[in-house]
């Protein structure tokens, strides 16, 4: 009982030590509704940052990736890793776009760039997806996890039922907290302090693996996994792993883009920038931090796999043993406060983005266009707090699902984000593709992609035996040559024309280092590959091939000449085409200003 109460004070003062600095912080800056959605676009890259790594990371992931990798082999790591490819067309291509046009939603930017048939179709996606499967997957995700790591049940003498409702509510009434009355900039700054919390004990946590493996020696334990059964740490996944390598062309970059650059409980951080040098340096830091993750979310079940191979029958179980066999009581209240703090920044960020949607996409331009900003917070506090509600309630019952919810909930998200990503990024590519074209996309897609992952075989009993990865790209392919044909059969006459009225020339200023990091991200998502490979620490015959460090050097040597072109070239280029297509945009602004005053005098 001792040690329970130590767990519980020592997770308490530190969940109550981020709130009090997010408070602090915070204090007396939600006068307006610019303020409450996009935290008055005052973000820093480091908050953006932080506050991106930890909307991402879940407690499911925790367990569910290092499940993976005890099981099979790193090759789950793609979904991560390759993130930082999204990041670097955020952070060159999407981000000052966005910013240069102020939006404060995706759909906000379909309505202009289509019309708002567009928008109320897109926000319907993305509220069905939140509010259905999202949201409470993430509550239940995160109550399993705990019960898990903890044995709740056991502790305090309840049954699990009554345990899973309990850190459900209790979980769910604190995000709800910071997502409703915080507005995003609490929720932002509550996630980077968790961050950092979480890289912390994401590191201690196989180091002190390695220790113990090595009886005491930490190389001797990384040597272990090295040499024998070296093909666990292989990521280059066949056709049998989890995730086969060939996946990442054919759907992984796709999801990661939607999600890295389209999807509103994301970007939403990146839209609330200061300017365009700091959303570029938070978007592309968090390419980084991402290349962390297979350390503290893949490395453990490996572990694991050494220290317990024998004894452990689930996967799934093969984190929370880790952490009950080695992790000191005097850490364990601190992992649990780092643990809810990542289950926190997924509730609370979907929830200020559910909020926000409804709000700015619904609300205001269909029943109060004149609604002042003390109404539109007003309005999206209550419907924050029903949504809350809901979720409380909807996410217990998710223990009673048939035995294929999880796959269920990893492909749900294929209703949305294909379409998404297609029609932003034809909208923005090409000014000639007209509304009518994404209005049939997205009900295209949406009946397309039921039928070919689950309806040939509820209707038809045909399995088409096609990885909901690959109909990724499948879809997408059909999906964005139906736009061009619709480009050609039936072309906008009159380009649409955007409106700007927050950010200044000078704040859209690209970072100076934005391309040659960008650069050094690619050389570093490549060598993590090559290292979690069998030409590197999966190598079957000894530490590393002879072939690693030859590429090794001819991959660094290459990116510093890449480097330094892009400081004395590229870097002038990017910056002359970000106040080219300003400038443009701004004339178009002007031009469709003095339309409306010629028609208003007509």
């Amino acid at each position: 009982m001792d040690s329970i109460l130590y767990i519980l004070l020592s997770c308490a003062f530190f969940m109550l030590l981020v709130a009090l600095i997010s408070y602090r912080l915070t204090k007396g800056k939600l006068a307006d509704a610019n303020e409450y959605f996009l935290a008055g676009r005052g973000l820093s890259g480091v908050f953006i940052a932080g506050s991106l790594l930890l909307t991402n990371l879940s407690a499911e992931q925790l367990i569910g990736l290092n499940g993976q990798a005890f099981t099979n082999n790193m090759s789950g790591m793609a979904w991560e890793v390759t993130a930082g490819l999204a990041a670097i067309v955020m952070a060159i291509f999407l981000l000052p776009r966005f910013l240069g046009i102020s939006i404060s939603t995706i759909p906000e930017f379909l309505s202009n760039r289509y019309d708002e048939n567009v928008r109320r179709m897109t926000v319907l996606l993305f509220l069905l997806g939140y509010m259905c499967v999202t949201i409470p997957s993430m509550l239940y995700s995160g109550g399993v996890a705990v019960l898990q790591l903890f044995d709740v049940p056991n502790l305090l003498n309840l049954s699990y039922i009554h345990s899973l409702w309990l850190v459900i509510w209790l979980v769910g009434i604190i995000g709800a907290i910071y997502a409703i009355f915080g507005g995003l900039r609490a929720v932002a700054v509550s996630d980077t302090i968790n961050g950092i919390g979480l890289v912390i004990i994401g590191f201690l946590v196989p180091i002190i693996g390695f220790i113990t493996l090595g009886n005491g020696n930490m190389l001797d334990g990384m040597k272990e996994i090295a040499l024998t059964n070296p093909e666990k740490l292989n990521a280059i996944g066949s056709s049998e792993d989890n995730v086969p390598f060939f996946s990442i062309f054919t759907g992984i970059l796709f999801a990661n883009l939607f999600y890295w650059a389209l999807n509103q409980y994301v970007i939403q951080r990146t839209l609330g920038a200061q300017n365009l040098k700091e959303g570029q340096k938070g978007v592309l830091f968090t390419g980084f931090l991402k290349l962390l993750v297979p350390i503290f979310m893949l490395l453990p079940g490996v572990i694991a796999f050494h220290l317990y191979g024998g004894q452990i029958s689930d996967g799934d179980l093969s984190y929370p043993t880790l952490i009950s066999n080695l992790l000191p009581v005097s850490l364990l209240g601190f992992f649990l406060a780092v643990l809810l703090g990542a289950v926190l920044s997924s509730f609370n960020s979907l929830l200020n983005s559910v909020a926000t949607l409804f709000v700015l996409d619904i609300y205001k331009p269909m029943f109060a266009p004149d609604a002042n900003d003390q109404k539109l917070i007003k309005i999206s506090k209550l419907f924050g707090i029903f949504i809350a509600l809901v979720s409380f309630v909807v996410a217990p019952f998710l223990m009673y699902a048939p035995d294929g919810l999880w796959n269920l909930i990893r492909k749900f998200t294929g209703f949305f984000n294909i379409p998404i990503l297609v029609i932003v990024m034809m909208g923005l590519l090409s000014k000639k593709v007209p509304a009518i074209a994404a209005k049939v996309v997205i009900v295209f897609h949406v009946i397309a992609y039921y039928f070919m992952i689950w309806g040939s075989r509820q209707l038809f009993d045909v399995e088409i035996g096609i990885s909901y990865i690959h109909v990724y790209g499948i879809l997408l392919t059909i999906e964005v040559g139906f736009m061009l044909l619709m480009r050609k059969i039936k072309p906008l006459t009159e380009s649409k024309v955007f409106q700007h009225n927050v950010y200044s020339t000078e704040k859209l200023v690209p970072w100076k280092h934005t391309i040659p990091v960008s650069i050094l991200l690619v050389a570093c998502i490549i060598e993590t590959y090559l290292i979690f490979s069998s030409i590197g620490l999966a190598f079957e015959d000894g530490m590393v091939s002879n072939l690693f460090w030859p590429i090794t050097v001819i991959l660094v040597a290459t990116i510093a000449i890449l480097c330094l072109i892009s400081l004395k070239v590229w870097h002038h280029k990017y910056k002359a085409y970000i106040n080219k297509e300003y400038t443009l945009m701004k004339k178009g602004s002007s031009k469709q200003l003095l339309k409306e005053v010629k028609e208003q005098d007509a």
